[in-house]
């Protein structure tokens, strides 16, 4: 019964497509939909952890024009162009399960269906931009405006989540989760698109050296990067926590986050400062 409820709630399109995927149909009949939906919403984090690194990776051959020339011409690749691609989905998903999370936590929105058709249809709305915008190659936006506008977009909705949960007895990581969340929701998907709407720059280590060295680009970039690894770091102990048997285990791989995290925070601290 639970299952026939939440095949019509997810929504009744999806359903057959759903049904057709035996590894999440066959978790779906025994947990149910959001229990699969809640481990994509983590396996969509851990990819776009391992696509910051990538990048970070790709960004420190700046200095290097030659190898950060030869980053490019392989980024350009038909499948990285298609791994590129299937992270603005990855993004625009797990960006917008996370708003329905802190909708339902922080602000009682309780119709779970109604915002899971969002997520799906948004998402796949976003991808679609960002597809047609890698096929024209032909748009350009001003670095400048194009952050100010997203940059205080996410501010106002980090502020606004803030606000909301500040009072509430909850540890002070806890709330640093959603809030980060909330400013990432626009920077992130924001961040992805600039580089689809500006690909000369994108692929040019001269131009690409000037919207980095601008001071306020520079600050935005450095928030986004710290928001994110924060935000990686938390996801990646709250699946230990759940998860790993022992206290024990549990301290130690939280250790083993916080020095992991710590080092690529300061590798994208430096870098970004240092371009």
């Amino acid at each position: 019964m639970r299952l026939e409820e939440e095949s019509q709630g997810i929504s009744a399109p999806l359903w057959p497509i759903l049904e057709k995927m035996p590894f999440l149909s066959r978790y779906a009949k025994t947990r149910g939909w959001y229990y699969v939906i809640s481990w994509l919403h983590r396996f969509s984090g851990i990819w776009l952890f391992i696509a910051l690194l990538v990048h970070l990776y790709t960004l420190s051959s700046l200095q290097t024009p030659d190898v950060f020339l030869s980053d490019m011409k392989i980024s350009i690749q038909p499948t990285f162009l298609f791994l590129a691609w299937a992270s603005s989905l990855v993004v625009g998903f797990h960006g917008l399960n996370g708003c329905r999370l802190i909708l339902y936590e922080l602000f009682g929105r309780r119709n779970d269906a109604e915002m899971t058709r969002w997520v799906f249809g948004l998402s796949t709305g976003y991808a679609a931009m960002v597809g047609l915008m890698m096929i024209m190659e032909n748009q350009q936006a001003s670095a400048f405006f194009f952050w100010l506008i997203a940059f205080f977009t996410g501010a106002i909705l980090a502020y606004v989540v803030a606000s909301r949960i500040w009072k509430r007895r909850h540890s002070l990581l806890w709330k640093l989760q959603r809030i980060s969340g909330a400013f990432l929701l626009i920077t992130v998907p924001a961040y992805l698109l600039f580089w689809f709407l500006n690909p000369g720059e994108a692929n040019g280590t001269h131009e690409t050296i000037l919207w980095i060295e601008n001071v306020f680009t520079r600050l935005v970039f450095l928030s986004v990067a710290i928001s994110a690894i924060y935000h990686a770091g938390y996801g990646l102990f709250s699946i230990a926590a759940d998860y790993l048997p022992s206290r024990i285990t549990k301290t130690g791989m939280t250790a083993l986050i916080t020095v992991v995290m710590t080092v690529v925070a300061v590798f994208a601290f430096r870098l970004i400062l240092c371009v």
